[in-house]
């Protein structure tokens, strides 16, 4: 039996009526268009196009490298595949710290080539004016900060560690003035990443809008993110591991190119191709 199309086109109010009636909302990353279907078909309010693509699908050592038509080319793709779901799509970084009139232009650059929904900017925090000037364009902002890929150093922690620390308890009140301030920039959501068990439900309960969270984050927020290749174990890591994943797509991966290969050497006819 086929999965069918959750109904409802999701919109920007419909997903903050979620957090007043105490329901948690899904985000998936997606970078593709055969995934993005998927993820739209099984009814999630936000597919994200996450600025970590180069670092999770191209091998790039750092997100800080992908640039704005990197991120247009994945994003009209991912734009096809999606329908019902709001699709977001990360500012590389660059145009928020330009300023006002950077992070504008690209907005509408992600909005007039691409089709996004919302765009979402990472280290969000620090440029509140830039959030005003995006969002009086016309443009709902999904609002990103905390322990960020884009904000790390300022924490003083290198990329690869941000996945595995917490914002410190010590700055709860920081962040909850940012996340207000985040709002009243104008911000329709928020993507508090790394909130912790304890800063986490003070930034939820001190805002109306959503707050969602990736890596660090839990059932105290308003929703999750999820990236797709996370939630299957697409890694090729996890050739040599059991990942704590929904599959370890990876492995299966593995058996059926090495099944694929045989018959090819064997001289069998390939499954899926053109029958002779």
């Amino acid at each position: 039996m086929s999965a069918a199309a959750a109904p409802g086109k999701v919109t920007v109010p419909s997903l903050q009526a979620m957090k007043a009636a105490g329901e948690k909302s899904v985000c998936l990353v997606a970078w593709d268009y055969q995934m993005a279907r998927i993820a739209d078909r099984v009814g999630v309010e936000i597919v994200s196009v996450g600025d970590t693509v180069g670092v999770n699908l191209w091998g790039q050592p750092h997100p800080l490298e992908i640039t704005m038509e990197e991120m247009l080319v994945v994003a009209k793709a991912v734009r096809r595949g999606v329908s019902r779901a709001l699709l977001s799509c990360d500012f590389p970084f660059g145009p928020l710290q330009q300023g006002q009139a950077g992070a504008v232009r690209a907005a509408i650059r992600l909005v007039k080539e691409a089709g996004v929904d919302l765009v979402k900017l990472d280290g969000a925090a620090d440029f509140p004016e830039a959030v005003e000037a995006v969002t009086r364009a016309g443009i709902p902002v999904f609002a990103q900060f905390g322990i960020t890929p884009q904000t790390a150093l300022k924490y003083g922690i290198e990329y690869s560690a941000a996945s595995s620390v917490q914002v410190p308890e010590e700055i709860l009140d920081e962040l909850v003035g940012e996340a207000r301030r985040l709002e009243s920039a104008g911000a329709v959501a928020l993507n508090f990443t790394n909130s912790g068990p304890v800063v986490g439900p003070a930034v939820v309960e001190a805002v109306a809008i959503p707050v969602l969270g990736g890596f660090g984050g839990g059932p105290w927020l308003d929703g999750r993110i999820r990236m797709t290749t996370a939630a299957l174990g697409y890694s090729a890591d996890n050739l040599d591991r059991e990942p704590d994943t929904y599959l370890n797509v990876a492995r299966l991966a593995y058996d059926a190119l090495s099944q694929c290969a045989a018959d090819i050497r064997a001289g069998r006819q390939i499954r899926g191709g053109i029958k002779i």
